[in-house]
């Protein structure tokens, strides 16, 4: 999906091409966003800017996500957008934009805030199945690769059956946010083994302990979230990636 198997996390209101290009040296992908798509998940973001939390707002989210994608055409690494919506209109229309741009399309199953779960995007996705599948499918529909981001430790939630659904909706990545559960990775990449799905572990990625913990569990790739700008953080880990995938994959595969 890419390489070297290091991404940046999205950052609502602050990952955009400019943010990705200033780490293009140390990553293989750059989640750009994340952007609300429709009027419902438009509107939770307004609320979510009147309290002072970051969000992107362009009159046009498809046009915007178009020219942000455009401005990378020529980065040593791949993009990808974070979208969340709760219909499938706009879910189409940006799909079709990121397959022109041979970009990831990431559905947001992630965000925790009241006014985005209110309006049936985020985290909410992961209590209805049905409509997370039903996303991913659209999406896929269009062309581009797909991977969904997601969040540990929601009660009742099983990150193994999302796996699954993700994967036979044809999907092609789940991008974790394993919180205080690193193991939890380990389940997922054992669905992952079965369905081909691209494993994405996310959380306190900062050094050589951190990566070697989440490959060793069986992900692909470590993303990261509040160090992408910090270039002594990417250079820890992206030497680690490099080192785990030259060395430990080797001897797994031995």
């Amino acid at each position: 999906m890419f390489d070297p198997r290091l991404a940046l996390a999205s950052l609502s209101g602050q990952s955009d091409a400019a943010w990705a290009e200033t780490a293009e040296e140390h990553a293989g992908a750059a989640f750009l966003g994340g952007i609300a798509l429709d009027g419902p998940t438009r509107e939770a973001a307004a609320e979510m800017v009147e309290r002072d939390r970051e969000e992107f707002l362009p009159d046009d989210p498809v046009a915007f996500v178009d020219r942000q994608l455009a401005a990378l055409a020529d980065a040593d690494l791949r993009p990808g957008f974070n979208v969340r919506t709760a219909s499938l209109g706009p879910l189409r229309e940006v799909a079709e934009v990121c397959a022109d741009h041979d970009a990831i399309l990431e559905l947001n199953a992630h965000c925790r805030q009241d006014e985005m779960c209110r309006a049936g995007a985020g985290e909410a996705l992961l209590r209805d199945p049905d409509r997370l599948r039903e996303q991913v499918s659209a999406a896929a529909a269009e062309g581009p690769a797909v991977s969904v981001k997601v969040r540990a430790e929601l009660s009742g939630v099983d990150l193994s059956a999302v796996a699954r659904t993700i994967a036979d909706a044809g999907g092609d990545a789940i991008h974790v946010d394993a919180m205080d559960s690193e193991a939890v990775v380990a389940d997922i990449a054992g669905v992952a083994a079965e369905t081909d799905l691209f494993v994405i572990a996310n959380n306190g990625v900062r050094d050589e302990t951190t990566v070697r913990e989440y490959l060793d569990y069986g992900a692909d790739a470590v993303s990261v979230g509040r160090p992408s700008d910090d270039p002594a953080v990417l250079r820890r880990v992206r030497t680690a990636v490099d080192d785990w995938f030259e060395t430990d994959r080797r001897e797994v595969s031995a």
